[in-house]
């Protein structure tokens, strides 16, 4: 494992060399050179990675962007391909598919640009400037999808503390939404522009509009697709049709796969509460009781049945994690980042396997000093039924010193 983690690190350490060295003036093919020599693949969380390095040893961010369309050149072509047994971008609605499926109406509008920029270079008549004109009022609807990449994907990255490439890109976005609004304003004007000025902003503008889209699908999708969690994913695609979409009239709406608990617990021969009391190994309780009992209970609790479901969470009123009820029917491994499903179907395994009756983990989040812990949940027979997590924060716990008896309340 230490060679592993060697490794990587001496490849991250050259990677940024690589960049340092163009960003001293020399040229992609003599990094290139050294790059296909020494470097077989990069996955995006490295490049991510190396860029966050770079900032963080003082290197202001309008440099790296200015890197940026240099690296993206090196890495053409190398970027190694991550071999999923599913594809979410690849269904309809997940919102990759979606910037995807607009990233090609882009290019499709985009040759049709060239060839009016053509057409206006060789006659700037009437009709050809209205062409243009029409041509970059369409364009400019990739707003939308510079507006719901930084607003609904990016806080995410944030979260996962990728800050650097939404920073990157952000401001690059915004370079091509000044371009495009200078190309209009020039076509409107038109009588005071020279021809040849007009068609090259255009030209240029294009230019960056296609290396964009090169950035977003082989550096930014491959990555967050390997850190967003499919119940993320979720949260993203419900946000998106309030921004709205670029060039898309119907997009449909993304169904992940999900069971229906309560008939699933009645093909496993389980009864729906008809809201009288239920009886306990010490004591009866009535559901509206109990759902009141668990919710005032001061940590998080999440079952997840026997067969990876997720059937239930408490609704505390301060949730250590996020939690919303669209997880209800779910496979727990697609409410966790890919990178961590295999820790999380290794616990479930040695739980339901009888291997261990509890795993716990602590860890710290700002100000919180969370105690996560995993229960095996068995019947008398002891059958195991599923899995309960059980999370608090236990800083205020921690804290506590000396005594507070009753009779001092």
């Amino acid at each position: 494992m230490s060679e592993v983690i060697n490794n990587r690190e001496y490849r991250q350490k050259v990677l940024k060399e690589l960049i340092s060295e163009l960003h001293r003036g020399k040229s992609v093919d003599e990094v290139k050179e050294r790059f296909e020599k020494l470097i077989e693949g990069v996955s995006p969380t490295e490049i991510s990675e190396m860029e966050h390095s770079l900032m963080m040893e003082g290197m202001p961010v309008e440099e790296v962007q200015r890197l940026c369309d240099v690296h993206a050149a090196v890495f053409k072509g190398s970027i190694e391909e991550i071999h999923r047994p599913q594809k979410p971008e690849d269904v309809p609605g997940h919102p990759v598919h979606t910037f995807k499926l607009e990233n090609k109406k882009i290019e499709s509008l985009i040759d049709k640009i060239k060839t009016d920029i053509e057409k206006f270079r060789s006659q700037d008549t009437r009709e050809n400037i209205q062409n243009l004109r029409n041509d970059f009022e369409k364009l400019w609807e990739i707003d939308k999808h510079y507006l719901r990449k930084e607003n609904l994907l990016f806080p995410f990255m944030e979260k996962y503390q990728i800050t650097a490439p939404p920073k990157v890109m952000w401001g690059v976005d915004d370079e091509i939404r000044d371009a495009i609004k200078d190309v209009k304003a020039l076509l409107t004007d038109y009588s005071s522009v020279n021809k040849e000025q007009l068609s090259d902003k255009a030209e240029e503008t294009v230019v960056r509009v296609k290396e964009m889209i090169f950035k977003e699908e082989n550096i930014l999708f491959p990555m967050v697709l390997e850190t967003l969690s499919e119940d993320e994913w979720l949260i993203i695609e419900e946000g998106s049709s309030e921004i709205g979409y670029c060039l898309l009239e119907n997009v449909v709406k993304w169904k992940p796969v999900k069971i229906n608990v309560e008939k699933k617990a009645e093909k496993e021969g389980e009864e729906p509460s008809n809201n009288g009391y239920i009886k306990f190994d010490a004591g009866i309780m009535s559901p509206d009781e109990i759902n009141a009992v668990l919710n005032t209970l001061p940590l998080d609790m999440t079952f997840v049945d026997k067969d990876g479901i997720v059937k239930y969470f408490t609704q505390g009123k301060e949730r250590i994690f996020a939690r919303t009820k669209a997880i209800i029917g779910r496979e727990v491994k697609n409410c966790h980042p890919p990178a961590s499903v295999h820790i999380v179907e290794k616990i479930v395994e040695d739980l339901s396997s009888g291997k261990k009756d509890h795993e716990d983990f602590w860890i710290r989040m700002g100000d919180k000093f969370v105690y996560i812990r995993y229960f095996a949940v068995r019947n008398t027979k002891g059958e195991y039924l599923g899995t309960i997590e059980v999370t608090q924060d236990i800083k205020p716990i921690q804290d506590i010193t000396g005594e507070k008896r009753l009779a001092s309340s």
